[in-house]
């Protein structure tokens, strides 16, 4: 085993492997900080480039883009409050304001090193931990992803700022217009023109909520923001602080491995996810929202640790993790893998080069991150009445360059005048884009389940992985009321 090792070290470790998974995770960086510009979309793209390359060099660039684009949304997050990936949004929570307050710097390191730190967490668990998570994720079944998926969306009382009833109002509209389209037997819902009854997509949806009601507000209040304008600043996260983090980083790099390694949940969710526990469990969690450093370390530790583990169904049981890894079954079967059992005893040699070279991405991550950090640092000093109408025109060019869709324009318009709205109501937009989410997922596995106990509700708590979580809701839920509770009173004294 250990000559095996040496030979696929020796075999990955050349400079021409090292420049294709370096050019792999600088592209998928600039791809994820462009709002819109999807890590699905980069490695789509790529896809036809490996056709003439080696099998483990091709997969590599596939996962460097991966990867690098998942740590790229968080730097228009942090700068402009434009999540350039769907796993981002919860960074922009705590990076914009931090970026406003002058410690944008200070925000992109921290997210850098929980990104890095969740990856190398990630590869390591795909390594030593592939086989038995995958065997647990066989055991999860639609029951089980339900009440998971009804944990997250505890999530919400996390987010919601001030006000819990505002905060379930919002997660409200988020699952209403999740319900937009094709239900799973074929029914149309809300379909008022053909566009809609494919559903709303999450691109759009995001990137309108977020970014444009930004835009307007520098639009409709120029006067009294002339002066305010994010400052980079040349400020390291201390050791104190990364320490201080440490807690979360290492909780959201185990989440993310444990959802990551669950075909169908993604970086997304684990970043909700890992939030939500995150503020729940922090002496700071009520600073959550408003520029926390721990809740970009959160965030950005768990969307990235669910990029290795999302390669664990897959080389394990030749399951995709999510839609991107969809895309690398793809191009294994055109390289002459069969990802599953069989991978690990006819193709063990490009296995351990598969892993090795994931490590080294690891590596490459931190300096393509610092690197970048410093050419998209000149956005902060860009004058706002030039970096409106260029984040506008880069919103409308990402969204349409994903499906050549004017319906999805469209919807990214729309969603920026109702976050807008909201905005002016105090209404948090976290909220609505978590309820949208999960809200697919928890339908169609309640669905799933239902039908395979013929409509009895039991189901739901019929194995011990769906009492876990029942407790957790109750409790989560309880601490909630709980603080509710206590601000009531606050207010009344």
């Amino acid at each position: 085993m250990l000559n095996e090792i040496l030979f696929a070290l020796e075999a990955v470790a050349t400079w021409q492997n090292l420049l294709i998974m370096a050019a792999g995770i600088w592209g998928g960086v600039i791809v994820g900080a462009i709002p819109g510009m999807t890590g699905t979309m980069a490695v789509t793209l790529a896809l036809p480039f490996t056709f003439y390359m080696a099998p483990v060099p091709s997969i590599l660039l596939l996962v460097a883009l991966y990867k690098g684009s998942t740590y790229g949304g968080s730097v228009s997050a942090i700068l402009i409050k434009t999540p350039g990936t769907a796993s981002a949004a919860c960074t922009a929570l705590d990076g914009y304001p931090l970026a406003q307050q002058g410690k944008a710097g200070k925000a992109l390191n921290m997210a850098l090193y929980s990104s890095v730190t969740g990856d190398f967490i990630s590869n390591l668990s795909l390594i030593f931990l592939a086989a038995p998570l995958a065997v647990l994720a066989l055991r999860v079944g639609p029951p089980e992803y339900f009440m998971l998926m009804l944990f997250a969306l505890s999530t919400v009382a996390g987010v919601s700022g001030n006000s819990l009833l505002l905060g379930l109002i919002s997660a409200a509209l988020g699952l209403l217009l999740a319900t937009v389209g094709e239900d799973l037997y074929g029914s149309f819902r809300f379909a008022f023109t053909d566009n809609m009854q494919a559903g709303l997509s999450v691109a759009p949806v995001l990137i309108g909520l977020f970014a444009l009601p930004e835009l307007i507000k520098l639009i409709v209040f120029r006067a009294a923001s002339r002066d305010i304008a994010a400052k980079l600043g040349d400020q390291s996260v201390t050791r104190a602080e990364f320490m201080g983090s440490l807690k979360s980083i290492l909780r959201g790099s185990s989440i993310g491995v444990v959802l990551g390694a669950i075909p169908g949940i993604g970086p997304s969710a684990a970043a909700f996810f890992s939030y939500g526990e995150a503020q729940r469990s922090s002496k700071n969690g009520e600073n959550f929202g408003k520029g926390e450093l721990e809740g970009i370390a959160a965030s950005e530790s768990a969307n990235n640790g669910a990029c290795g583990a999302t390669m664990i169904p897959l080389l394990a049981l030749g399951v995709p993790g999510d839609v991107i890894t969809g895309v690398m079954l793809g191009a294994f079967m055109i390289q002459g893998l069969t990802p599953g059992p069989l991978l690990f005893q006819t193709n063990i040699h490009e296995v351990y080069m598969l892993f090795i070279g994931m490590l080294m991405s690891s590596v490459l991550l931190f300096g393509a991150g610092k690197m970048t950090m410093r050419m998209f640092s000149y956005v902060s000093h860009i004058p706002q009445t030039l970096l409106t109408p260029v984040v506008l025109l880069l919103c409308l060019f990402g969204i349409y360059s994903i499906s050549s869709s004017m319906f999805d324009v469209a919807i990214l318009l729309i969603m920026g005048v109702v976050g807008f709205g909201m905005f002016l109501m105090n209404i948090p937009a976290a909220p609505f884009l978590i309820a949208f989410i999960l809200g697919p997922m928890i339908e169609e596995n309640l669905r799933r389940a239902l039908a395979i106990s013929r409509g009895d509700p039991a189901v739901l708590l019929s194995s011990p992985i769906t009492w876990i979580f029942a407790v957790l809701i109750v409790f989560v839920i309880g601490l909630t009321v709980r603080r509710e509770i206590q601000k009531s009173k606050i207010r009344k004294a």
